[in-house]
């Protein structure tokens, strides 16, 4: 009996590939770095044979490691960094470098149109919910389209990440929903949009984009030849898949109307999920069709534990990470009172800004308040409390949420932060068990393709499991409103026109 799923989560710089049980739990998984390409400013790209090569090297390796076969495998989920482009033939070759989400080579262009139609980027936001990102599929078609014209004439489909390695996976084209109302495509039709198409000029390129099909529906099988760069058994169905916001909020269990959830990774996420599209505030944040019909209404600060990373590098000179440097970081900052003497941290580190709690490509970091009585401890402390009071600025934009917020991402580690997350916000954070939440949601996807769950709401809430729950505490309350208020003072003063 083949009792066991797998995931696939093909991220910017790290593909992973993880086997679970049918009741959700992971076994075993592994990952693979890929380059990223920076061969202009503002390019970034992959080589589509390094992401290839190691998605296989991937799958090979969590099946060593969770000691089965390829035969053991139902079913195959795929996630991927959602967006950019990839050209390929109607073989599946890719034609040029996959460009990724992060590319901003299309600004120029993006602001001629703006400059010629002032109401450009509002008509985006009216369709998919979503402030217009440099690096979504159309626009960098339509740069494409301008500069490598006789590539983008010989392509026969237009991809993500996801969908190029689907095909390499099956031999068949492909899309899913959560990919094409992003494109920027319709969220309330959950699909593409002739309109977005109309906008960028590329209605007559509309058939190189491959067929709209649900996440939890099976793509095609497993063909001989990628049996043999996978180790998995030819005849395997592959789910269609879903992009990987939508995949780790199914794998965090969190596909429940109302239930409010935050990815502090590299990048910070807050959203609310709902059984319809929420367009409000206008033309701030992100929107995510999500499987299942439901939506994830988003707010995202571009750095979240990226500001961690920097301050350890640059304030403490570590290079190391390990368990002791962090044990050294709680004690430090367990030391400073909150509000850190009045040290604040705003957390935009991030080259192209923010796009929450405003739209400001020139938003940068910076301490505020520092005087000569403050150490490296006030300042490491301002930088966790400051990333705390990001995500309680980004909720304020979203809709009311219940008593809890679902947390994962790297951040969700630390005990210390977590239950700071819970004493600013007021809420209890509930962290699920696990960490590769992408895979885990592609998996379950998998799963309901082949049967296993009757829905994917179903599977992504009966199999929630909770590791950690950190409810805040009420004699901290007027600290942090405190805390807050003074984060917004200066987030305004550095905001403002």
């Amino acid at each position: 009996m083949r009792r066991f799923l797998l995931g696939i989560d093909a991220g910017s710089t790290m593909t992973k590939a993880a086997v679970f049980d049918r009741d959700g739990t992971e076994i075993a998984g592994s990952g693979h770095r890929i380059a990223i390409q920076r061969m202009q400013p503002g390019w970034c790209e992959i080589d589509p044979a390094d992401a290839w090569k190691a998605t296989g090297a991937a799958i090979r390796d969590a099946l060593e490691k969770a000691g089965i076969a390829g035969d053991d495998i139902a079913a195959v989920g795929l996630s991927a960094a959602m967006v950019g482009i990839w050209l390929v033939d109607s073989a599946g070759n890719a034609l040029r470098p996959g460009v990724n989400w992060e590319d901003s080579r299309t600004q120029a262009m993006l602001d001629q149109r703006l400059a010629d139609d002032a109401d450009f980027y509002a008509k985006v936001f009216r369709s998919n919910g979503c402030v217009m990102q440099q690096g979504c599929t159309l626009p960098l078609l339509a740069w494409l389209r301008e500069n490598e014209p006789d590539i983008v004439e010989r392509a026969a489909h237009v991809f993500s990440c996801k969908d190029f390695l689907r095909m390499k996976l099956t031999g068949l084209a492909a899309a899913d929903r959560t990919e094409a109302a992003v494109a920027p495509g319709d969220a309330r039709l959950r699909d593409r949009s002739p309109a977005m198409l109309d906008l960028f000029g590329l209605v007559d390129l509309a058939q190189k984009l491959p067929p709209v099909a649900d996440s939890e529906s099976i793509a095609g099988y497993i063909t001989a030849e990628a049996a043999a760069a996978t180790g998995l058994r030819e005849g395997t169905p592959v789910a269609i898949g879903a992009g990987d916001v939508p995949a780790t909020v199914t794998g965090a269990s969190a596909l429940e109307n109302g239930m409010a959830m935050a990815v502090l990774g590299t990048t910070c996420i807050v959203g609310v999920v709902s059984d319809k599209p929420i367009f409000t505030p206008p033309n701030l944040g992100l929107l995510f069709t999500l499987p299942g019909e439901a939506w994830f209404r988003a707010m995202v600060n571009v750095a979240g534990t990226l500001n961690l990373d920097w301050a350890i590098d640059t304030i403490l000179g570590e290079a190391a990470r390990d368990a002791a440097l962090f044990s050294r970081l709680d004690q430090m900052i367990g030391a400073v009172p909150i509000g850190c003497d009045g040290v604040v941290f705003l957390p935009y580190l991030s080259e192209s800004g923010i796009i929450a709690p405003v739209f400001d490509a020139q938003a940068r970091a910076g301490f505020y308040g520092l005087t000569p009585r403050h150490g490296r401890a006030h300042m490491m402390r301002a930088v966790y409390e400051g990333v705390v009071l990001a995500i309680r600025d980004l909720l304020s934009d979203l809709p009311p949420i219940d008593d809890a917020l679902l947390l994962t991402g790297g951040g969700a580690r630390s005990r210390l932060w977590t239950q700071m997350i819970a004493d600013a916000l007021g809420k209890t954070v509930l962290v699920p068990a696990g960490t590769e939440f992408g895979a885990r949601g592609a998996a379950l996807l998998a799963a309901t393709a082949i049967g296993w769950h009757r829905s994917i709401r179903e599977a992504s809430v009966s199999t929630r499991r909770i590791e950690r729950r950190q409810a805040p505490d009420p004699d901290r309350r007027q600290e942090w409103e405190r805390a807050f208020a003074a984060y917004r003072r200066f987030r305004d003063r550095a905001l403002s026109p």
